[in-house]
C-alpha cells in the first residue's frame, strides 16, 4: 500500500488556502503587497510644517507694502488731479451756502464732461483781479467761488433793490440760496453774456464783488469758461456742515435759452 498521503508538495507563494487562518492571511496580504513593490510598513513624510510657517511669516515683504500703500495714494492723486477739486473758502460772498473756514469738494468733470447750468456753485480763476475787491482776499492760489446765473446769450438784469433777478426776460425766484433779508441786486444792471463767458453773482449779494461790479474790467464782469476749474459739489468740512450744495437747477426751469448769435455778436 503506498502512502500517497506522505509525500505533498510545497506550497507555491501564489497559492493561497480558499480559508486561510489569521496568520496565513497575513502572510498573503504581506505577500501580495510584497509583490507589488510597497514596503508594507507606513512610513511618516517628513516633518515640514515648521518650514511652511516660516515661509507663511515672510511672505509680507517691502514690496507688498509699497503695494498696499502705494496703489491707494496713486488712486488718491488720480481722483485729485483728473476729478475733483479741495477748497477752503475763507469768503463771505456765498454765505449762508458756504460759511466762511467751509472746506469744499468739487468736480472737474464739469465744464468738459458735463456743461455748465445755470445755478451751478462753481470755482474759477480770479479772471481779472476780483480778489482786490473781496474783503477777504486769502483764498488759496487765485481762486473764486460763485454761482452761475448767466450762459452765454443770456440777458442778466435788474432793475434795482427790492426787484428781482431777470434772464432773457424771465424773473427767477432766488429765495431758495440767496441770504435771507438780502436783495437781488443793490442796484440796477443789464448785462449780455457773451459767447465763451458766464455771468456770475453771490449768494450773500450784499457782500460780494461778482459780475455786477467789475462791468469795466474788459470782460463787462464776465468770466471765461475757460477759467472755470470746477463744479461744487460737496461741503466735507466741518463735520455739522456736511452736506451736497444745492445747485437749484428748479429756479431756472422756466427761463429760455439765450440769443448765442447776439452771445457772438457782442463778443467780437
Amino acid at each position: 500500500m503506498m502512502a500517497h498521503g506522505n509525500h505533498s508538495e510545497p506550497m507555491r507563494r501564489d497559492m493561497q488556502p480558499e480559508n486561510p487562518t489569521g496568520d496565513e492571511a497575513r502572510d498573503a496580504r504581506t505577500f501580495q503587497v510584497a509583490d507589488h513593490g510597497v514596503d508594507p510598513t507606513p512610513v511618516p513624510p517628513p516633518a515640514t510644517n515648521g518650514r511652511h510657517a516660516a515661509a507663511r511669516e515672510d511672505s509680507f515683504t517691502f514690496r507688498d507694502m509699497l503695494v498696499w500703500c502705494g496703489v491707494p495714494i496713486i488712486i488718491v492723486l488720480l481722483l485729485r488731479i483728473f476729478l475733483v477739486g479741495l477748497y477752503t473758502i475763507p469768503s463771505r460772498s456765498m454765505m449762508d451756502t458756504i460759511e466762511p473756514g467751509d472746506r469744499v469738494l468739487t468736480s472737474k468733470l464739469s465744464p468738459g464732461v458735463f456743461s455748465l447750468q445755470r445755478g451751478d456753485v462753481i470755482v474759477f480763476h480770479d479772471p481779472a483781479n476780483w480778489l482786490s475787491s473781496e474783503q477777504s482776499s486769502d483764498i488759496v492760489g487765485d481762486y473764486l467761488i460763485k454761482r452761475l446765473i448767466g450762459l452765454p446769450g443770456d440777458v442778466v438784469a435788474c432793475e434795482g433793490p427790492g426787484e428781482p433777478v431777470t434772464i432773457n426776460g424771465v424773473a427767477i425766484n432766488e429765495t431758495s440760496y440767496i441770504r435771507p433779508g438780502v436783495d437781488p441786486s443793490s442796484f440796477a444792471f443789464s448785462v449780455t453774456v457773451t459767447e465763451g463767458h458766464v455771468f456770475v453773482m453771490g449768494d450773500n449779494r450784499s457782500n460780494s464783488a461778482d459780475s455786477r461790479f467789475h462791468q469795466d474790467d474788459g470782460s463787462n464782469g464776465l468770466v471765461p469758461i475757460s477759467d472755470v476749474v470746477g463744479v461744487g459739489v460737496v461741503r466735507y468740512w466741518p463735520l455739522n456742515r456736511i452736506g451736497l450744495l444745492d445747485a437749484h437747477h428748479e429756479v431756472f426751469a422756466d427761463v429760455p435759452d439765450g440769443d448765442t448769435s447776439d452771445a457772438a455778436g457782442a463778443s467780437q
